[in-house]
């Protein structure tokens, strides 16, 4: 992977993270249509999703401290459960269940063959139009302190859906959130709380995993030689990603104030399309990689 591809990746990562379009799927697409053949690969992807996450991070620092410190004083007894912040702490840890479980039991299926493109632009298709479903006849009521178990669980059941290139993490979390009644601001904040532990988690897994093999000649030469990143290209990328995921996520909450999700809607079914065209055509290789 060059400079070049590591920038323009870094720059689609920040672009789509926060937005419910899929990074993972653009990532895997721009990767194989800047490299033909080479697919950039799952743990790319999920190393540089912790510059975007870090963003969040950042954005939501004084809730996120909050939430945290309120959670352990009422573990110390000085602050009962019933706490909104204690709550949502709680809530947090148990939405984020489902993606670490299932993250693991198919981790080779997600590496491998979930990134089948084929896959992808059904996913991009067929949950744009939940999402556009989802916006247009949930009723968006309810707010995050109305927030329960049971609707926790459900979010993270969606979120474990994005493991699947296509999905989109916020796409899947928004659309669960908006069916179960919740309003746009507050199922997009739940859903981007609830993606920092499991972004992180996976991040830095990842990077324990497969990382530490770039620090060696050897390892640097085999990558060189399959065409996958560099260490100094998952750097780039996900320095890149960080900056233009802040600026993003402070425009998508923005957003969503005062408009519906219908041109994320239709851009996924658009870009579904376009990219069912491209597999037919031959222009990109559905299982580079897988």
């Amino acid at each position: 992977m060059s400079f070049l591809e590591a920038v323009i990746l870094g720059l689609v990562q920040g672009l789509t993270e926060f937005l419910p379009i899929s990074s993972s799927a653009h990532v895997r697409v721009v990767g194989e249509l800047l490299n033909p053949g080479q697919d950039p690969g799952a743990a790319f992807t999920a190393i540089i999703q912790l510059g975007t996450e870090t963003a969040v991070l950042i954005y939501f620092w004084k809730d996120i401290t909050r939430i945290i410190g309120r959670w352990f004083r009422a573990l110390a007894g000085k602050l009962p459960h019933s706490d909104p912040d204690v709550r949502m702490g709680w809530l947090v840890i148990i939405g984020s269940i489902p993606i670490g479980v299932l993250g693991l039991l198919f981790e080779d299926q997600i590496d491998h063959s979930l990134r089948n493109l084929y896959i992808t632009a059904t996913m991009l298709i067929v949950f744009g139009l939940l999402l556009g479903l989802a916006d247009r006849i949930a009723p968006q009521r309810k707010e995050l302190r109305e927030l329960n178990i049971r609707d926790g669980i459900l979010f993270g059941l969606a979120q474990a859906l994005a493991l699947i290139p296509g999905v989109s993490r916020s796409g899947g979390t928004i659309t669960a959130g908006l069916l179960m009644g919740y309003t746009r601001q507050a199922a997009a904040r739940y859903a981007f709380l609830l993606a920092i532990p499991a972004v992180f988690a996976s991040g830095l897994y990842k990077a324990v995993k497969d990382v530490p093999v770039l620090f060696t000649a050897d390892g640097r030469a085999a990558a060189a030689a399959a065409g996958e990143p560099s260490l100094m290209a998952i750097i780039v990328a996900t320095v890149i990603a960080f900056a233009v995921g802040y600026a993003v996520t402070v425009w998508f909450m923005r957003l969503i104030e005062n408009r519906s999700y219908l041109v994320f809607v239709i851009y996924r079914v658009v870009a579904g399309l376009v990219l069912l065209a491209l597999l037919g055509a031959g222009a990109v290789d559905p299982l580079a990689g897988a």
